[in-house]
């Protein structure tokens, strides 16, 4: 009965997420719409569209361009040209390599599809504007779904996780997850890989990561997770276990899936190395090419915007500083009163978590869950363990099953947050001292500890502030970012 009930709770709680998220974006658009009418943007050249180098556009699919053509190809804006652009004509130009593909597929694939029969009446590349606006925006509200899932799995507090999922509704870079960007897309990856991992369905996580980084290419920083969770259980089978054959198996395992999660941005620079590279004679060649490591990426990044180690460090950008301020602030604390209320965990790598957290049901820790998923047996056992196919687990079990749990076991400072802090703090330290620091805002955005932490404050009585203070940024950049953002001015 008691499970029934949870079940009905958890169900109504992530229904009315899901009207939050729909909510969000629609306030979002409503709001751009709004700005976009009443200023006139500060670049007009957004309905330039020359033809495509390597092919000859259909004329039957270029109709003269009429009110609605002109409203969709005029929100095209910043780094939305270069998605489209891409969708349409493929990759023409050296720097439009640092944009990766997933997004532009996906509007290819709507837009030859879907919608279709829409390209007579609008044209085509309104056809693929409307097409990055539907999957930016249904993306988002399935990424506050996973959001939530995984939030329950780790915090074992529904309240909690609904409340961070909210505020992820919300969050300060909502424009860029309404927008033709790659947020959205990168963020539902990211969030539904973790829930794959958390639940023990490891092959559906990697490949998760795996399209994160085709959308993003710090998608491939959700390795980490995996190599996390194959230490401490390759350090289980070794030393507490006493079995080599499995510790190695449990490496290789591991190893396997990272290489497999970084596979799909590696074959991404190979395939632009064969484009700008090959066939050339040396003299012809561009100066990556031509490096030991020729990694194309982060040539663009540093040659054509300027990316690199404090290279951003510079009095004329204090008010981007002052811009990402908030976002790293948070990130800051969150990871600093992570640190203080759990030092041993960070000293420690997480080896010192008591035997309760290690036996978690996020499956961060113990290898029980691994021989149990992956059909490893154990010739000391008695009994085989058979291979089942991993299925999704009821977030309201967890729930029930947080009422006998203790505090430090629970919540923000669980032992199973740890890995997630650790992330957010490469993330920050990345975002800080190597990007345009203002970038910052949306690069964080999809970080689950940042609206963990945030939830924790605001539910604490002794933080009341917090919740007006971090309301009122969300708030503030909402309305700042589909101002600015929307009218081509600079935002993030």
């Amino acid at each position: 009965m008691a499970k029934a009930m949870e079940s009905k709770s958890t169900s109504r709680r992530e229904s009315i997420l899901i009207r939050y998220a729909i909510f969000s974006r629609l306030l979002v658009l409503f709001l751009t719409v709004s700005w976009r009418s009443f200023l006139q943007p500060y670049d007009t050249s957004a309905l330039l569209n020359p033809p495509c180098l390597h092919h000859e556009e259909v004329t039957e699919e270029s109709p003269p361009l009429n009110k609605v053509s002109k409203t969709l190809e005029n929100s095209v804006v910043w780094d939305s040209v270069y998605f489209v652009r891409i969708s349409q004509c493929g990759y023409e130009y050296e720097q439009t390599y640092a944009f990766l593909p997933l997004l532009p597929f996906f509007i290819s694939l709507l837009s030859r599809t879907v919608f279709a029969p829409l390209v007579p009446l609008i044209g085509l590349r309104a056809v693929m504007v409307l097409s990055g606006y539907v999957v930016s925006n249904l993306a988002f509200v399935f990424a506050a779904i996973y959001l939530f899932r995984v939030s329950a799995i780790v915090l074992k507090d529904t309240e909690a996780s609904f409340r961070a999922s909210v505020m992820f509704c919300f969050n300060p870079a909502s424009i860029f997850y309404s927008s033709v960007y790659s947020e959205s897309l990168y963020a539902l990856f990211s969030i539904g890989g973790l829930y794959h991992l958390l639940s023990g369905a490891s092959n559906v996580a990697v490949l998760w990561f795996a399209l994160s980084g085709c959308a993003r290419s710090n998608g491939i920083l959700n390795a980490g997770y995996i190599c996390f969770q194959t230490m401490h259980r390759a350090y289980e089978a070794l030393y507490l276990k006493k079995r080599v054959c499995l510790s190695v198996q449990v490496l290789v395992t591991g190893l396997l899936r990272c290489i497999c999660i970084c596979l799909p941005f590696v074959a991404f620079q190979a395939y632009g190395y064969y484009n700008i590279c090959h066939g050339h004679k040396l003299d012809e060649l561009r100066p990556w090419c031509k490096a030991k490591v020729p990694l194309l990426y982060n040539f663009i990044q540093s040659h054509y915007w300027g990316v690199g180690f404090l290279r951003y460090f510079q009095f004329k950008q204090l008010p981007n500083f002052l811009l990402a301020s908030p976002i790293l602030s948070l990130a800051v604390c969150s990871i600093i009163s992570y640190m203080k209320t759990r030092p041993e965990l960070f000293i420690s790598l997480g080896f010192q978590a008591t035997e309760k957290e290690k036996r978690s049901s996020a499956r961060l820790y113990s290898l029980k869950d691994a021989l149990e998923l992956d059909g490893i047996t154990s010739s000391n056992d008695n009994r085989d363990i058979r291979q089942r196919k991993p299925r999704r687990k009821d977030v309201t079990v967890i729930n029930a099953a947080a009422k006998s749990t203790s505090p430090e076991t629970t919540g923000y400072f669980s032992a199973d947050v740890f890995p997630f802090v650790v992330h957010l703090g490469l993330m920050t330290a990345t975002a800080f001292f190597i990007m345009h620091v203002q970038v910052g805002t949306r690069f964080l955005s999809a970080s689950p500890s940042l609206y963990w932490f945030a939830s924790h404050l605001i539910a604490s009585p002794k933080h009341r502030k917090w919740e007006y203070l971090i309301c009122s940024y969300c708030a503030a950049y909402i309305l700042l970012g589909t101002l600015l953002f929307s009218n081509f001015y600079p935002f993030t």
